[in-house]
């Protein structure tokens, strides 16, 4: 367990929000966006319901004066992974977004590096925590 550290905290709260939002918009929002984006509507709505448990958690982490470490780590991997698999998702062919498309997929991948490196950066201001 670690003490997180206020910026931690602040980093995994701003995550939270930004999942919620994009959560609350892929799972009800699925039609219009689907043809904003040019992406799949399943893509999209399955992406939103994985987001709305992803927010919840987050947002718990968000919420604890000491935090499990590997539990943060797992977070920031994760965030990493995401980012990458965006940009793969977009050169895989799996998908033909319109030029709005591209930009919103790109413009979260980058949100969501941010949110690593931030988190990151978090865990290392915060200390470990002494049980005796």
């Amino acid at each position: 367990m670690i003490d997180a550290s206020p910026f931690l905290r602040r980093a995994l709260l701003a995550d939270a929000i930004f999942s919620g939002v994009a959560a609350l918009g892929f799972t009800f929002g699925g039609n219009p966006f689907t043809a904003l984006f040019n992406l799949p509507e399943a893509l999209l709505r399955e992406t939103g319901l994985f987001l709305i448990a992803y927010t919840f958690l987050v947002g718990w982490l968000a919420s604890r004066a000491t935090v499990a470490k590997p539990l943060v780590l797992l977070v920031v991997i994760g965030n990493a992974a995401w980012t990458l698999g965006s940009i793969v998702l977009l050169f895989s062919g799996a998908v033909s977004p319109n030029l709005t498309g591209e930009f919103m997929v790109v413009a979260q991948a980058i949100a969501t590096g941010v949110f690593a490196e931030l988190q990151f950066l978090g865990l290392r201001k915060s200390a470990d925590v002494v049980t005796a």
